[in-house]
């Protein structure tokens, strides 16, 4: 693990933020949240998944917890939608400005709306990605919910 800089988009969004984040980039990878969480030496659910869906065909950001699924039916309810699906790489890379494997939780091409999943304030610190697939932050839920200018949701699968 080393001490890099962000993504040229996140690194701008930070300044906007005012903020000065502890970017760690790792050489083997942190694209899946399996990865993060090794990486890191985290639990997988202090993992930030940041993932693209299209409500009607307007994307929406949803974060969730590396551990869990989103439930993609109390999505469309909690956005009052008639369809929701998970977006292609195509529409998160016009949408965020990034590639799936780097989405951060904020910092986009586009602003959208935003939907975190309560499950991710059971933990102190969460870590998301940072702009690439090899880089991440680590910061308190709350924070990151208010950054990310998110609602927060019930929208993960229950077994």
């Amino acid at each position: 693990m080393t001490t890099s800089t962000p993504h040229p988009l996140f690194a701008r969004a930070l300044t906007d933020l005012g903020l000065d984040l502890a970017i760690r980039t790792f050489p083997e990878g942190t694209r899946t949240a399996a990865d993060a969480a090794a990486a890191i030496g985290c639990e997988l659910s202090q993992i930030v998944k940041s993932l693209i869906f299209a409500a009607d065909g307007v994307p929406v950001l949803v974060l969730m917890d590396g551990a869990s699924r989103v439930d993609v039916e109390a999505v469309r309810r909690q956005l009052d939608a008639a369809k929701v699906t998970r977006a292609d790489a195509a529409l998160v890379r016009e949408t965020t400005g990034y590639a799936i494997g780097g989405v951060p939780p904020f910092g986009h091409r586009t602003r959208t709306r935003v939907l975190a999943d309560r499950g991710l304030l059971e933990h102190d610190v969460v870590w998301a990605a940072a702009g690439t697939p090899h880089t991440v932050f680590p910061m308190p839920p709350r924070e990151l919910v208010t950054h990310a200018a998110a609602e927060l949701a019930d929208v993960r699968e229950r077994n």
